[in-house]
């Protein structure tokens, strides 16, 4: 049975979700800290493993190509909340593209993650990137 503090759990999880996503494409590296808690770690293929945030961060960076833009789309988000600590995971669609342009790249990716509550609210602390598919378009 569905509480309300269940309920605000798992919209705030939710919320978190997307304001990863924003912050990839807007490339609010600065803002890192109001998605991962600070021992995250991140799998991904292209980053390997990656722990903390500082090197979360440098990694994000470091992966920006100039002139080059993002749109994340997160779907099918499914949350199991247990105290303080969720399993979650979604699907994310990611469309490559400059200014003005169609996107010339698009990917399929599954996420899942372990999401922790934290004084600030829900942050990720471990991240799975896989991709399931990708298309030159």
């Amino acid at each position: 049975m569905f509480t309300d503090t269940l309920l605000a759990d798992r919209i705030e999880i939710a919320d978190l979700f997307t304001r990863f996503a924003r912050l990839l494409d807007e490339k609010r590296w600065e803002d890192a800290d109001t998605v991962f808690a600070d021992d995250v770690a991140v799998h991904s293929p292209r980053g390997g493993e990656l722990h903390g945030i500082d090197k979360v961060v440098g990694f994000m960076r470091q992966g920006e190509v100039e002139g080059q833009h993002t749109q994340h789309t997160t779907t099918d988000l499914l949350v199991n909340v247990e105290g303080d600590q969720a399993a979650a995971s979604a699907n994310s669609l990611v469309y490559y593209y400059r200014d003005g342009q169609a996107p010339h790249f698009t990917g399929g990716l599954r996420m899942t993650s372990t999401t922790v509550r934290t004084p600030a609210g829900w942050r990720f602390r471990e991240v799975r990137i896989t991709p399931a598919w990708t298309r030159e378009n």
